[in-house]
């Protein structure tokens, strides 16, 4: 994704601005128990493809599981296109299986959780521009869902009325917190997404509190 260096710049911002450190690296032997214990959380900004070996899927689990936090973003989910399609664990913390893509088109998602970090400041109808991911099935009663996405606004969407783009979860002692939004270059200079993404990472960190407590099945 090109939108990648954005985001790298975005977030290092964001930590200036906002008290905790950043650190970005594209090489993942830095994925074992003992660096990652010096992380809140860890970010995966539009990754995608298998990313990590089994020992560094163990030290990455292991650090999840026993209280560290993921920021998954867009591309971040699971999926054979997405990431970590092979690895059964990382779709059960993410709950959710890409498939495909709408166009980058504008669309509205409502926003289902108010008092949540990541979605407390925004507009309760959010309209905006990107890429819509499309899943398997809804994550909907494994996951808190924040946000969902208004298929009737624009074409290419899948799901019918249950379409979530931005959710948390506990797995373990440790936290969860996914954004399907980010595919632009432009969504790392837009003050509503970066406040979503502050908060997302404040959540995971465990740094503001928040309810992880699934929404019932079926909306």
């Amino acid at each position: 994704h090109a939108s990648i260096t954005n985001g790298i710049a975005a977030i290092q911002k964001l930590g200036m601005e906002n008290g905790f450190f950043v650190e970005a690296t594209e090489d993942a032997s830095w994925f074992t128990s003992t660096n990652l214990a010096r992380y809140k959380a860890v970010v995966f900004l539009s990754t995608s493809g298998d990313i990590l070996n089994d020992e560094q899927q163990s030290a990455f689990q292991e650090f999840l599981e026993g209280g560290g936090g993921l920021v998954g973003i867009h591309a971040a989910v699971a999926g054979d296109v997405a990431t970590e399609g092979g690895w059964p664990w990382y779709g059960e913390a993410l709950c959710a299986h890409f498939t495909n893509h709408s166009a980058i088109v504008e669309a509205a998602i409502d926003v289902e959780d108010v008092r949540n970090p990541s979605t407390t400041t925004l507009p309760q109808r959010w309209v905006r521009k990107d890429e819509w991911y499309n899943f398997v099935a809804s994550p909907r009663g494994k996951v808190r869902v924040l946000a969902s996405l208004d298929e009737t606004t624009y074409k290419g969407g899948t799901m019918s009325d249950d379409h979530p783009v931005a959710w948390c979860k506990q797995i373990g002692r440790g936290r969860v917190w996914y954004t399907a939004l980010g595919h632009t270059e432009a969504s790392f200079a837009e003050p509503l997404f970066l406040q979503h993404l502050l908060g997302g990472i404040q959540v995971a960190a465990g740094s503001k509190p928040a309810s992880f407590q699934p929404n019932s099945a079926t909306r």
